[in-house]
């Protein structure tokens, strides 16, 4: 059994993380985050410990430490611009992290993540659900095996984004927040990027992805006036679509498990680092400081 930290518990998205490491048999010992959580916890891991600074949450680590009973991960859910700090926090007391995507907003900060790993022997994993997808890997397999040298791909990712999630400065923009989950799954199937042209239009972005066997056309918003109708009637806040060839990718289910399926390739020893996540990031990196 591996003990666990949490820092940024009351994120959303930080319970697929409590309930990923409830589901594979782990220990949630602490969290942090500024604002309280402990009604969440409570559901999970009622004897966790609940800190709202990170100077008390360095000092639990080191005791546990002292204690020969070490914290061994810890998830870092915070906003983004905060990543790089946290990971830092994570491997220089002696933790491995695992990391919500976008891993860093910066693409330097990947030089220094590794240069971490050198020095303190942790590791830092990211979290790249789509690659876990069914139907993700199905067609990454059909596309491997097809004839066919190049596709046309679709993108269109309309969703709501509020707090710190609409700050550039904090989530870094639109490609990096929303859009690195679809860059990421695009470049594993299609492969690297060889040319990159886009339009910034201030609350939506769109532009053409040259890979080398696809060229991806995408759309990405946070203006709720650009959901089509079918969402507005269905009361959805979000819609997304990518197309191969004219041909809709379905795949709205199966993602209930997949932090947990990371987590289960985490602790056997697999997991994605630094090299897996770093070609969406070059991207987002390289569209942000156009």
């Amino acid at each position: 059994m591996k003990r666990f930290a949490i820092i940024g518990a009351a994120g959303f998205v930080a319970e697929r993380h409590i309930r990923a490491i409830k589901e594979t048999g782990n220990e949630l010992v602490c969290t942090m985050d500024i604002f309280d959580v402990m009604g969440r916890m409570d559901n999970y891991f009622p004897e966790a410990e609940f800190f709202t600074s990170e100077d008390e949450l360095i000092m639990f680590l080191q005791l546990c430490k002292s204690e020969d009973n070490p914290i061994d991960f810890i998830s870092i859910c915070s906003p983004n611009y905060l990543h790089i700090k946290h990971i830092e926090l994570a491997l220089k007391n002696g933790c491995n992290a695992i990391c919500e995507k976008p891993l860093v907003i910066q693409a330097s900060d990947l030089d220094t993540i590794q240069m971490l790993e050198k020095e303190t022997g942790k590791r830092v994993f990211t979290v790249l659900q789509l690659r876990y997808h069914p139907e993700i890997i199905q067609l990454k397999q059909e596309i491997e095996k097809s004839e066919k040298v190049f596709f046309q791909v679709e993108l269109e990712y309309i969703t709501t984004r509020k707090c710190w999630k609409g700050d550039p400065h904090k989530s870094g923009g639109i490609a990096a927040n929303i859009g690195i989950h679809f860059f990421d799954m695009l470049t594993w199937i299609f492969g690297g990027v060889k040319y990159n042209m886009y339009e910034d239009l201030g609350a939506k972005m769109t532009g053409t992805l040259l890979l080398e066997r696809a060229e991806v056309n995408w759309f990405l918003s946070l203006d709720v006036n650009d959901l089509p109708t079918e969402a507005i009637n269905a009361g959805k806040s979000t819609f997304r679509s990518i197309k191969i060839d004219g041909n809709e990718l379905e795949f709205s289910d199966g993602f209930d498990d997949l932090h947990t399926e990371t987590y289960r390739q985490i602790l056997a020893g697999n997991g994605f680092g630094v090299d897996e996540a770093k070609e969406s990031i070059l991207l987002t990196n390289f569209i942000n400081k156009q």
